[in-house]
C-alpha cells in the first residue's frame, strides 16, 4: 500500500480511538509509533525522535516548575493577595451578596493572569478548593462559579507561549514546515483582547446562562484534631483567639489550650496565646499544613524525628487503623508509636466530634491518622494500616517562596527577552531547584504528566509522517478547492473552525499537529503566507469551551453537577468571541499575503 493511504488510514484510526477512548490517550500514542515503525512510514530513529524534542523537554521542564511554585508556597500566596485574606483558604470574610461577586469576579481575572504561565490544568486544580470555599462561604451555587473558573483558566493560555502545552506544541513543529518558532508573547497580540473580552463575558452574560444547582465537592474533606506548639518568633504570640482569626482566615477551630501542666477547653474569643502554647486545633489537612507552615506552629512529635524539613524522603500519609491494631484501646504515647514505627502522628481523624487533645485520645479502628516519616518507615506500617492517600505535596515551606519564585521569573526573562531559549532556561531553572532541594528529584518525576508528554512525541513523529508521505498535501488539495471561493479571511475562518471541530473529539495538541501541516499546505496551495493559518490553528485548539472534555472542565464537570448542555450554551459565545477576534485582528498583525 502506497505510504499516503497508510497515513490517512492511520488518521482515521487515531480519530476513532481518540473520540471513544478505547485506550488511555499515551497507550493510542505509543500504538501510533509502533505502527509507524512496522510499516516502515519512519525509522525507529525517526519514530523515537519527539521524546529528545526541544518541545517534550520544555514541557516536563514547566511540569517540574510548576510543581515548585506550589510546593513552596508561591501559588498560595498569589491566592491570598487575590482574595485579601491571610489564611490558606483564600475565601476571606464575605459580609455581602455584592461582595461575594466583586470576589468571585478578582479570582477569575486572577485565574486568568496566573493561567498565562501555567497550564490550564494545574492552575484551575489550585483555584478548586478556594472557589469551593468561596461558595460556601456566601452560598452561591457552585455550578454558577465553577464553570467560569475553567473557562478563565483556558483564556489565560493564548497570552504567552508557555501558557498552554498546545502553544508549545505548535512551536516546536513549526520549524520543520519551514517556520520560525513562536515569539514568547507573539500570539498576546489576540490573547490580551480575547482575556479581556472573554473576563467581561464570564463576568455579565454567563451568570445569566449558567444553571443553578447545589452540589458538593466530591472528595471528602477529613476534620483532624491535632497539637501545635506555639514555636518562638510565632505571628500568634500575644494575640487573643479572636485577634488571631485562627477559624475565619485560617479554618482552624481551637479545641483546647495546654499552658504548662493545666488545659483550658473551648477557651473563649478573649484567650491570649503565648509561645510555648499547645493548641488543639481541628481542620482539614490543608488548613493544619498551612498553618504549621505560616503561623509558627511546630509538632513537637515531628521534631523529635527531625523531620520537620522537606526531607526528599519525607512522605506524608492518611492511614485509617484497621481493626485489631495493637493500638486500639492506648494512646500514642501508651502504645510508644514514635518509637515502635520511626514516624509522626501529626493528627488524628474521627466522624465524631471530640473535646480531648491528640495525645490524650485513645485509639479506635477506623480511625484516620495523618502520619509523616521517611518513605521506607511509611511503607512498613504493616498490614494493620491502611493507606488511603499520598499528602506529601500539601506541604509547604514557605521560608523558599522567594527562591522559587526568583528562579521562575528569571527563566522567563531570560526567555522572554531571547537571552538564552526557553528550553534552557526552564532546564537550568529546575536543575537549580533540584540542587537548592526546593523539590526532591522523586516529586519531580511525580510532577510530570507523563502521558501528555507521550502523546506530545507521538503526534510530532505523525505530523512529520503526515507532511512527508504527500498526505497533508492531497487533504489540503481538497480542502482549498472548498475555501478558495471564500477569500483570504474566509479561508482562515474555515482552518480556525476545523481545528475547532477537531479538537472536541482529540485532545488540543493532537488536533493542532494535525491541522498544522494541512494549514501550511492550505496557505502554499493559494499564495497565502503561512504563519497567519499556523496562529488561527494554535489559537483554535487552545480555545475549547464547548465540551468538558478539555482537562480543565472535567475538574470542574463534578464539583458543578453540569450536563453536557451546558458547555454547549455557556461556551458557544466565548467560542464565538475568540473566533471573532482572531479573524479579525491576526490578518491585521500577520498579513495574509
Amino acid at each position: 500500500m502506497e505510504p499516503i493511504g497508510i497515513i490517512l488510514i492511520l488518521l482515521v484510526l487515531l480519530l476513532v480511538l481518540f473520540a471513544t477512548e478505547w485506550f488511555p490517550v499515551d497507550v493510542t500514542a505509543l500504538l501510533l509509533i509502533a505502527a509507524l515503525m512496522l510499516t516502515g512510514l519512519l525509522t525507529p530513529a525517526e519514530a523515537l525522535a519527539g521524546f529528545g524534542d526541544t518541545t517534550v523537554l520544555t514541557l516536563a521542564s514547566l511540569f517540574i516548575l510548576a510543581r515548585v511554585l506550589m510546593r513552596t508556597g508561591v501559588i498560595g500566596w498569589l491566592v491570598q493577595r487575590l482574595t485579601g485574606s491571610s489564611g490558606p483558604r483564600g475565601a476571606g470574610s464575605v459580609q455581602s451578596p455584592q461582595q461575594g461577586q466583586g470576589l468571585i469576579r478578582r479570582l477569575l481575572a486572577g485565574v486568568t493572569a496566573v493561567s498565562t504561565v501555567t497550564s490550564n490544568t494545574a492552575t484551575t486544580a489550585v483555584f478548586l478548593p478556594v472557589m469551593h470555599a468561596l461558595v460556601r462561604r456566601t452560598g452561591t451555587p457552585a455550578s454558577r462559579v465553577m464553570m467560569p473558573l475553567a473557562f478563565a483558566s483556558i483564556l489565560g493560555g493564548s497570552v504567552t507561549l508557555i501558557g498552554t502545552s498546545t502553544n508549545l506544541v505548535v512551536a516546536g513543529f513549526m520549524p520543520k514546515l519551514g517556520l520560525d518558532r513562536l515569539g514568547f508573547f507573539e500570539l498576546a497580540w489576540v490573547g490580551v483582547p480575547g482575556a479581556v473580552a472573554g473576563l467581561l463575558y464570564l463576568f455579565y452574560v454567563a451568570p445569566r446562562l449558567l444553571p443553578e444547582r447545589d452540589s458538593e465537592l466530591e472528595q471528602e474533606v477529613r476534620a483532624y484534631i491535632s497539637d501545635l506548639t506555639v514555636a518562638e518568633g510565632s505571628p500568634l504570640i500575644g494575640q487573643t483567639l479572636a485577634g488571631a482569626a485562627l477559624g475565619r482566615d485560617h479554618g482552624l477551630t481551637v479545641v483546647a489550650v495546654r499552658r504548662g501542666g493545666r488545659t483550658s477547653y473551648a477557651p473563649d474569643a478573649n484567650f491570649q496565646i503565648e509561645q510555648g502554647d499547645t493548641l488543639a486545633l481541628e481542620s482539614d489537612s490543608e488548613g493544619l499544613l498551612a498553618a504549621k507552615a505560616g503561623l509558627g506552629l511546630v509538632s513537637r512529635s515531628e521534631e523529635k524525628l527531625s523531620l520537620s524539613g522537606l526531607d526528599s524522603e519525607a512522605r506524608l500519609v492518611e492511614a485509617v487503623v484497621m481493626p485489631g491494631n495493637e493500638l486500639t484501646g492506648r494512646t500514642l504515647r501508651e502504645a510508644r508509636f514514635r518509637e515502635r514505627y520511626g514516624l509522626s502522628v501529626l493528627a488524628l481523624h474521627r466522624r465524631e466530634k471530640t473535646m480531648e487533645r491528640l495525645g490524650s485520645l485513645r485509639i479506635r479502628g477506623g480511625d484516620v491518622l495523618l502520619i509523616q516519616g521517611t518513605e521506607s518507615r511509611v511503607r512498613n506500617l504493616g498490614d494493620t494500616f491502611a493507606v488511603l492517600s499520598d499528602l506529601t505535596e500539601q506541604q509547604r515551606d514557605q521560608s523558599k517562596a522567594p527562591l522559587a519564585a526568583g528562579l521562575f521569573v528569571g527563566a522567563l526573562l531570560l526567555a522572554g527577552t531571547g537571552a538564552v531559549p526557553l528550553v534552557a532556561a526552564l532546564i537550568t531553572a529546575v536543575a537549580l531547584a533540584l540542587a537548592l532541594r526546593l523539590i526532591s528529584p522523586a516529586e519531580a518525576y511525580r510532577a510530570v504528566e507523563w502521558p501528555v508528554l507521550v502523546l506530545v512525541a507521538a503526534m510530532l513523529a505523525f505530523g512529520g509522517a503526515f507532511q512527508s508521505s504527500g498526505a497533508a498535501e492531497l487533504i489540503a488539495g481538497w480542502m482549498s478547492g472548498v475555501l478558495q471561493p471564500l477569500g483570504g479571511v474566509g479561508v482562515l475562518a474555515g482552518v480556525y473552525l476545523f481545528t475547532l471541530i477537531l479538537t472536541q473529539p482529540m485532545s488540543n495538541q493532537a488536533a493542532a499537529l494535525v491541522m498544522l501541516p494541512l494549514a501550511v499546505s492550505i496557505a502554499g496551495a493559494l499564495g497565502y503566507d503561512p504563519r497567519p493559518f499556523a496562529i488561527a490553528v494554535t489559537l483554535a485548539a487552545s480555545n475549547s469551551y464547548l465540551t468538558p472534555l478539555e482537562p480543565s472542565c472535567m475538574l470542574v464537570y463534578g464539583p458543578g453537577h453540569y450536563r453536557f448542555a451546558d458547555f454547549l450554551r455557556v461556551g458557544g459565545g466565548l467560542s464565538l468571541i475568540t473566533f471573532l477576534l482572531t479573524i479579525v485582528i491576526v490578518p491585521l498583525v500577520w498579513p495574509l499575503t
